[in-house]
C-alpha cells in the first residue's frame, strides 16, 4: 500500500462474490464438477482453491497438469469479471509453466489482472496451501465481447 498526503483509492470488485459463484453455477458448471472454491474476488484480483482429490493426481501422486491449467484459466477468469464485470469474457490465450511438481493437497490460485481494455491480461501464480513457493504460473489474455446488442 502506497502512503502520501492523497487519499489511496481502492476500487470494488465488479462483481460480488455471491454472484460470480451464482454465474458460475449457472454458466460454468465445471467448476462445481473439479470442487473449486472461490475465495475472494476483487478488482482484477482473485484467489481460489482446489482441494485434494485421488482422481485429480497422475502417476507419482502428483496433481494432474490439466487440472492446474482449469484452475488458472478460471482463476484469471473471475480476475477480469471482478475488473470489468463483463461475465462473456473468453479466454484468447494461457501458457502455462509447470515449476515443480505439485504435491497432493489443496493447490491455490493467485490471480492478477495486468491491463485491462477490450483485451486484458494477467497472470496466475499457483502454490501449494500454506507455501509462497510457485508451482505453476500461467500468462493469459481474454476477449472482452461487445455488451451492445446485436
Amino acid at each position: 500500500m502506497r502512503t502520501s498526503n492523497t487519499a489511496t483509492i481502492e476500487r470494488n470488485s465488479m462483481i460480488s462474490l455471491d454472484d460470480f459463484i451464482n454465474l458460475l453455477d449457472a454458466h460454468h458448471p465445471f467448476a462445481k464438477l473439479l470442487g473449486i472454491q472461490i475465495r475472494e474476488i476483487g478488482f482484477g484480483t482473485a484467489t481460489l482453491a482446489l482441494p485434494p482429490n485421488p482422481d485429480f493426481q497422475r502417476l507419482g501422486g502428483i496433481v494432474a497438469g490439466p487440472m492446474l491449467m482449469g484452475m488458472a484459466d478460471l482463476a484469471m477468469y473471475a480476475a477480469v469479471v471482478g475488473a470489468t464485470g463483463n461475465t462473456e469474457a473468453v479466454t484468447s490465450s494461457l501458457t502455462m509453466n509447470f515449476l515443480r511438481k505439485s504435491p497432493p493437497g489443496v493447490v491455490i490460485a493467485h490471480a492478477k489482472v495486468l491491463k485491462t481494455g477490450r483485451l486484458c491480461a494477467g497472470e496466475v501464480t499457483l502454490t501449494s496451501e500454506g507455501s509462497t513457493a510457485p508451482l505453476a504460473h500461467s500468462i493469459s489474455t481474454w476477449s472482452l465481447p461487445s455488451n451492445k446488442a446485436k
